[in-house]
């Protein structure tokens, strides 16, 4: 079944989608006078403030994939799925401390031009055809993909209706506008994806306690299922291979996290569009403390929905409306929007236009920073090299809108959602390890050479397999391993950390890199309120984790 919205939930949806396009295209206005030239259109003028840099990161990063999948993982297995959020704020403090002040120092308007100025063009190049790629075909085409799977299962929308109805929402007013657009629009996207999503927890919770609310709820479901409160989950539990014990803390997951939130274009181009270094460390302090909030709205629903259908008191409340579509341990993906359907009329559309602005600004997002990789590392390096700001802007337009029709084409054949969730997920962190060695060794080992960064990269995919795949034949205990996800992540940097650090020795007997980066303590000296802000968020996640330790 889907949703069943009546005219007041279509009239704020409408409302929502006329707000988005109004803002996006008035602030993409060009001024009297004024050609839009790159640091406009990529870097929004380098005029963000914090509040908006902290807003776009979270918006850009919230996608179909939390508020459906992540729910889903509540529903299967419990809230130690959050520690793929809780500790996104880690990294995100680390990342504000550690590399923002280098990234801004060299003025940088792409990840990939870092690599030039540390490593070669050779090596940025082939880094920027391939962060290209996974942009268009894994990035793009899977948000376009599970976000109107998403609107097909709530409100009956046919796929492909779904895929062009979202793509060109977030085409109409981000290619036009660039990143300004998409980062102011981003603030009113994160309202109503807070809201919304505060509005379908507090439904549940309130349905679990019989009308008495949201923390009663909270009380009734954690004493009706304790053990899917553990954060730290052992070798007994289901979902060990994919969530392997402390390793969450100390492991795998901190490649995953530095190299999403340190090195990835779409994240990082807000904060290189501050007012200064000292704003974009304000608006990382901004999106950690948010991403505290972000399990309340997206796993526990789904802990709320296994409550519910598992209880016979609370399904004889639901009626035959909770037989319908009901979620299940082999279809928990079901469970928010499931639980979309018992929200009164309104409110649905308040929670929809949440999950579509979770959608559109990831997508909206994804489109401006291909475009700034393109246009920035292969057009203007490769094809017009004195290109003006007039035809440097349209490039961007047209690379996005190229982008966007190539990922279009792309989504409806995606197919089974889990296979290929589970393929991005494994593909990333098949070369992420080697690609995260290569930048931390850059930023704090002047010793570290182009060379054996390239030497790293590529010896990294094999260490990674090694660790993944024993040939059909060989027994896995003779000679190959098969360990879980994230401990495969932590094992392939370690050792491709020591590959580059071995080649770079051979290649300089232990001379410093004449492109090596001077580091000094003052470049990571913070303000007191970073620094206090900080110090909050981690008291906050000790708590956290020493209450639901297991």
């Amino acid at each position: 079944m889907t949703a069943s919205f009546e005219f007041l939930d279509y009239a704020i949806f409408v409302a929502y989608a006329i707000l988005i396009l109004g803002v996006g295209l008035w602030v993409s206005r060009d001024k009297e006078g004024h050609q839009k030239n790159a640091e406009d259109y990529f870097l929004a003028s380098k005029s963000l403030p914090w509040w908006a840099i902290g807003a776009s990161l979270i918006a850009a990063n919230i996608s179909a994939e939390q508020f459906i999948g992540m729910s889903g993982s509540g529903f299967a297995s419990g809230l130690a799925i959050a520690s793929y959020e809780w500790m996104a704020a880690i990294t995100l403090i680390i990342v504000g401390k550690y590399f923002l002040p280098i990234f801004i120092e060299k003025g940088l308007y792409t990840i990939p031009e870092f690599v030039e100025k540390r490593y070669s063009t050779n090596l940025k190049t082939i880094l920027a055809v391939f962060w290209i790629a996974l942009y268009v075909f894994v990035n793009l085409t899977t948000v376009l993909y599970l976000g109107s799977l998403a609107l097909e299962t709530i409100m009956g929308i046919p796929m492909m209706y779904g895929v062009i109805g979202l793509a060109l929402f977030a085409a109409a007013y981000s290619l036009y506008g660039g990143l300004s657009a998409v980062a102011w629009t981003d603030v009113i996207q994160v309202v109503f994806l807070v809201i919304g999503g505060l509005v379908t927890t507090y439904l549940a919770l309130n349905t679990v306690s019989d009308g008495q609310g949201m923390f009663a709820g909270l009380s009734t479901i954690y004493e009706a299922v304790p053990e899917r409160f553990a954060m730290i989950l052992d070798e007994s539990n289901p979902e060990y291979k994919n969530l392997p014990g402390i390793a969450v803390l100390v492991g795998g997951m901190w490649v995953a996290n530095l190299y999403y939130w340190g090195f990835n274009q779409y994240i990082i181009q807000r904060t290189l569009a501050a007012k200064s270094l000292k704003e974009a460390q304000k608006g990382i302090l901004f999106a950690a403390g948010l991403k505290l909030v972000i399990p309340l709205i997206v796993v526990i629903p789904g802990i709320a929905a296994y409550v519910m259908v598992n209880d016979p008191d609370i399904m004889a409340r639901l009626g035959a409306a909770g037989l319908e579509n009901l979620p299940t341990a082999a279809q928990a993906d079901k469970a928010y929007p499931w639980l979309l359907q018992f929200l009164p009329t309104g409110l649905k559309g308040v929670a929809f236009a949440a999950l579509a602005a979770a959608i559109v600004s990831s997508l909206a997002s994804m489109l401006n920073s291909t475009s700034t990789i393109f246009t920035m590392d292969i057009y203007k390096q490769y094809i017009n090299k004195n290109a003006s700001d007039k035809a440097t802007v349209n490039m961007g337009r047209i690379s996005a809108f190229v982008a966007l029709i190539i990922a279009c084409i792309m989504a409806p054949l995606l197919g089974n959602l889990d296979q290929a969730f589970q393929f991005i997920q494994e593909y990333t962190g098949v070369v992420s390890p080697g690609i995260l060695a290569v930048f931390l060794l850059g930023l704090f080992w002047k010793k570290t050479t182009n060379k054996a960064a390239i030497i790293g990269a590529l010896v990294s995919i094999p260490i990674a397999m090694y660790f993944k795949v024993a040939p059909k034949g060989w027994s896995t205990s003779a000679f190959f391993v098969d360990v879980p996800f994230m401990d495969q992540m932590g094992y392939t940097l370690l050792l491709t950390m020591g590959v580059i650090g071995l080649a770079s020795y051979l290649q300089h007997k232990g001379a410093d890199d004449k492109k090596g980066i001077d580091i000094t303590k003052e470049m990571f000296k913070t303000s007191p309120l970073f620094n206090i802000g900080s110090f909050a968020i981690i008291l906050i996640l000790v708590a956290l984790y020493s209450a639901f330790w297991n």
